[in-house]
């Protein structure tokens, strides 16, 4: 009876316990009826939650208990700032009681029957390797090989530390290409055309995350637009964009988006535009060229997921130089700068403000507006350009560039100072970032 009795009573007791899990219902939630074992017509209800047991795990040895038969939990005592709060603790003592007597029903299982007890928390056996069956189709053989699992290498802070950038660099080009040809012999008749545009942009910024009180930005940018001209008999292209541009930024942090600034820009063409079917030189290197320094306030914000961008540099102060090499060849009037002078100086204000906005990952446009007055004329160019991606490399590209000087010679009654110039293209593309 006594070798009986060391079985019987973790075999109740396991019985018992999967009673009291199984058949305790968890607390039914309003307008749900109560589970009722002896009722079948409860059973259409989705709300029987069966609770896992940790009574039911194969019995380890861990470390020796010190249970009495008697189950007392203490009681559980909150913190001063949370009595405050008057928080229902019932939950917690039912946690407890709960989680107590299931290890006091797998100790006295431990203790009345050790030979259920195979293995202890030292010594457990070796888990079964993961295996794998791998196919060679040349040899028709399919192997079975274990999977084993690569250990990840702590790394410490120590081994690899954090490397700090001072200046953080961006770089975006892309190449444009429109083409068109007629046959000779087409109804319509129509010229050949092959358009080419390049556009380079680098861009230097010192990285406010080390630096926060300064801002100081770096940015070179060339646009080379060419053309072919079947109807110009001395050259077989034409330029119709060539611009080289430097721009420096500085600035000290006066509030969380404003900085005292000084802004610096370069302007000019570099290579040699004639008019068509003549020796007639249009423009040249530094025919024009502008160059503008202005000292004044830089706001500059950034929506929080980065899609929008917005830069605003006023210059109350600001000197602004306009350049004709070529004077002779080139009259210097249609630039700003009177006859028989290379350059023209001014001092008056000036404006610059650019807005990036990001519609989504394959659409976006990119505005740039400058402006300058002596308070004897204005000029403003204002460029606007719509990005569509196809994909990382691919993309089609309309530029708009509006531009007003009412310091320059008027050519059509119709526009007056107003210039205008629109490109529509489609090419290759990339952007990338370098620190």
């Amino acid at each position: 009876m006594k070798f009986l009795s060391r079985f019987t009573f973790p075999f109740f007791a396991c019985l018992f316990c999967s009673f009291a899990t199984f058949a305790v219902p968890a607390e039914p939630s309003k307008g749900v009826p109560s589970v009722k074992l002896d009722d079948w017509r409860t059973l259409n209800y989705d709300t029987i939650e069966v609770k896992p047991s940790f009574i039911f795990i194969p019995l380890i040895f861990d470390k020796q208990e010190n249970l009495v038969d008697r189950i007392s939990v203490p009681p559980f005592k909150p913190k001063a700032a949370v009595k405050q709060l008057s928080v229902n603790d019932q939950w917690l003592r039912d946690a407890q009681k709960a989680n107590l007597r299931e290890r006091y029903i797998r100790y006295r299982a431990m203790i009345e029957a050790p030979q259920l007890v195979h293995y202890t928390a030292s010594a457990l056996p070796k888990a079964p390797s993961l295996n794998f069956i791998a196919a060679d189709p040349r040899k028709s053989l399919l192997t079975i090989d274990e999977l084993h699992s690569k250990k990840k290498a702590v790394i410490s802070p120590e081994d690899n530390p954090i490397r700090t950038h001072n200046w953080l660099h961006e770089f975006a080009w892309s190449l444009q290409m429109s083409q068109a040809y007629v046959s000779k012999s087409w109804y319509q008749g129509g010229n050949n055309n092959l358009n080419f545009l390049g556009d380079f942009l680098w861009t230097v910024a010192l990285n406010q995350n080390i630096h926060p009180k300064l801002l100081f930005e770096n940015t070179v940018q060339y646009k080379l637009n060419i053309s072919s001209n079947p109807q110009d008999s001395l050259r077989d292209y034409s330029i119709s964009e060539d611009l080289f541009k430097v721009t420096t930024k500085f600035g000290l942090k006066a509030t969380k988006t404003w900085y005292y600034s000084a802004v610096l820009q370069f302007k000019s063409q570099l290579l040699n535009n004639y008019t068509a079917n003549t020796n007639n030189l249009q423009a040249s290197f530094l025919t024009p060229g502008e160059l503008n320094l202005g000292l004044g306030m830089t706001y500059n914000t950034k929506s929080k997921d980065g899609n929008r961008q917005f830069d605003l540099s006023m210059s109350p102060l600001s000197y602004n130089m306009k350049i004709c090499r070529e004077n002779t060849r080139v009259d210097p009037t249609s630039m700003g700068v009177s006859a028989g002078n290379h350059t023209a100086h001014q001092i008056g204000s000036s404006l610059e403000a650019k807005y990036n906005w990001k519609f989504n990952p394959s659409i976006s446009w990119s505005s740039h507006l400058t402006a300058f007055t002596n308070y004897k004329y204005f000029q403003t160019d204002w460029e606007n350009t719509f990005n569509f991606s196809v994909n990382k490399f691919l993309s089609t590209m309309i530029y708009i560039h509006s531009r007003y000087d009412s310091s320059s010679t008027i050519v059509d009654k119709n526009w007056k100072h107003w210039q205008l110039k629109e490109i529509l293209s489609f090419g290759l593309s990339y952007k990338f970032s370098m620190k």
